[in-house]
């Protein structure tokens, strides 16, 4: 397979955007006429909520498959379904994968020895089982919890290696409450730069073309002083920028994460975009039956902000 950050700055060049599509599906807040059908077929089941995320994300990816280069599911807003909503977050990466996306399994993952290799063979790799056949999520990239230490991260990076695929390192999370641990000194270093550290010995030997390497970082938008700060520390990483739009991060607090040429960063939108159709002005221009089509709208808006602030940059 191709190198992962080369494969996300192409789709980032070809799109002419870095907006990365949060698929964070909150089934009170699904359109009415999505959640009744699914009830009325399935009753008030995890099956009815598994079908209503499959068709909403299916609308979703659809309509944005030409705009946006990357989309992210959280899979806290699966698993708290069991294994329908495991049956929907399957489906929805299978979905986007065929649309042409770059797909960041936003799970979080941080455990010792065969537990990491376990999580990375989930969400990377896969499992040869009898037969030949291979299970897994088979996303392109997932969100890693650093704090069990180094060797906790090589799983990540050995399978995603081998398979094409990439990992985001939590170092300066776009939380309120991210100082508590992050911003915390160490031998004349905050913890933050001490995983940027990390960051960048695991990724030095493995730099693609695009001049990336696979092992990212998540820094947040809510903090642009430390951003702007990180994206020197970590020339090489691809950055995964959460915290604009409802957390308050602005298109020109996110353009410090990128390099002067507008790549190295994903900037993510959650609720922004897939719940345009509920804030103004969209509720009013499309409303909850044309919820899709508030999405791209949004989606579009979000893409004209970061370029306009990419360019005042250059």
């Amino acid at each position: 397979m191709s190198h992962f950050a080369d494969r996300l700055n192409d789709a980032v060049k070809q799109k002419g955007n870095a907006v990365c599509l949060g698929l964070d599906p909150r089934f009170d807040l699904l359109p009415a006429p999505l959640r009744e059908d699914a009830i009325k077929r399935h009753g008030h089941t995890p099956a009815a909520v598994a079908e209503a995320f499959i068709a909403f994300n299916t609308a979703l990816l659809d309509a944005l498959a030409d705009l946006v280069p990357v989309c992210k599911p959280q899979v806290a807003f699966y698993e708290e379904f069991g294994s329908e909503g495991i049956r929907a977050f399957e489906a929805t990466v299978r979905h986007a994968k065929a649309k042409g996306y770059v797909v960041i399994s936003d799970a979080k993952r941080g455990d010792i020895g065969s537990t990491a290799v376990a999580y990375a063979r989930a969400h990377l790799g896969g499992m040869n089982i009898t037969g030949g056949a291979t299970v897994g999520f088979d996303a392109d990239a997932l969100t890693v919890n650093p704090y069990l230490g180094h060797d906790t991260l090589r799983p990540y990076l050995d399978i995603g290696v081998a398979n094409g695929k990439g990992f985001f390192v939590l170092v300066k999370t776009s939380n309120p409450g991210s100082g508590d641990l992050q911003d915390l000194e160490s031998g004349g270093k905050k913890i933050y730069e001490h995983v940027a550290e990390m960051v960048n010995a695991l990724g030095e030997k493995h730099v693609g073309r695009t001049g990336f390497h696979p092992v990212g970082a998540v820094v947040g938008a809510t903090y642009p002083e430390q951003l702007r700060e990180l994206r020197e520390k970590m020339p090489r990483a691809i950055l995964l920028i959460p915290g604009y739009g409802a957390q308050g991060g602005t298109a020109a607090d996110a353009a410090a994460g990128f390099h002067r040429d507008g790549l190295g960063a994903v900037v993510n939108s959650s609720r922004g975009i897939v719940f345009a159709c509920k804030e103004q002005p969209y509720a009013k221009d499309f409303g909850e039956a044309r919820f899709a089509e508030a999405a791209r709208a949004a989606a579009e808006k979000m893409a004209s902000d970061l370029n306009a602030a990419l360019k005042a940059r250059r």
